[in-house]
């Protein structure tokens, strides 16, 4: 499976926003964003030129993609099921991209990042209505219940990432049982769900060239 080796803190500065994919390290003073908030290379201090029409839809591709920690292939697969589902493509892309089985382990605070996420998936720890599931891109449904499984000090590693992120908060669209280590999803997720500002709009635009 290809992966994405680019230091996460690279991305952000080029997004000139911050994702959010190192975990807690991104909520502290640690954050490499705050100390260099440019984009990263020879000229990323240099003067910002007007962005173009299609400059602007790729950056929001981009920033897409690397916050669900995807490469162009897979994302793009994704838009092609989103254009042959029922309701606006934009949304329905949003929708698959957060029932992806590493976010919603994200999202239920079990991880810290969904690199860890999926760390934790393709090692077996996680069972989808009882049958353990080691595939990222597990497509969750609405009644699915996930719960984390593992030996004793895994158990416990987790929990105590739970109980640091719990400030973090958990969507509407999942109910979660921290003491459990169990999730269930409740309903479909909508884009109010996501939290980051994602212009689905441009993606579809530029896809549609």
């Amino acid at each position: 499976m290809a992966r994405r080796i680019t230091p996460s803190c690279r991305l952000c500065r080029r997004e000139n926003e911050k994702l959010f994919l190192k975990g807690a390290k991104c909520s502290t003073d640690k954050c490499s964003f705050l100390k260099r908030e440019y984009a990263p290379g020879q000229h990323g201090q240099m003067r910002k030129r007007k962005k173009s029409g299609y400059a602007i839809q790729l950056r929001e591709k981009q920033k897409a993609k690397r916050i669900y920690g995807m490469l162009e292939k897979q994302f793009k697969n994704y838009f092609k099921k989103a254009e042959k589902a029922k309701g606006a493509t934009g949304e329905v892309l949003l929708q698959l991209l957060e029932c992806r089985l590493d976010n919603v382990i994200f999202r239920a605070c079990f991880a810290a990042s969904r690199a860890n996420a999926r760390q934790l998936v393709g090692h077996g720890f996680v069972k989808v209505n009882g049958r353990k599931v080691n595939i990222p891109s597990f497509l969750v449904k609405e009644g699915d219940e996930v719960e984390m499984k593992g030996n004793e000090s895994q158990i416990k590693e987790i929990k105590e990432t739970a109980k640091i992120l719990e400030d973090r908060g958990t969507p509407e669209w999942i109910e979660v049982s921290a003491a459990n280590l169990a999730l269930k999803v409740k309903r479909a997720p909508t884009k109010g769900d996501i939290g980051m500002a994602i212009e689905e709009n441009l993606i579809v635009e530029l896809y549609s060239k």
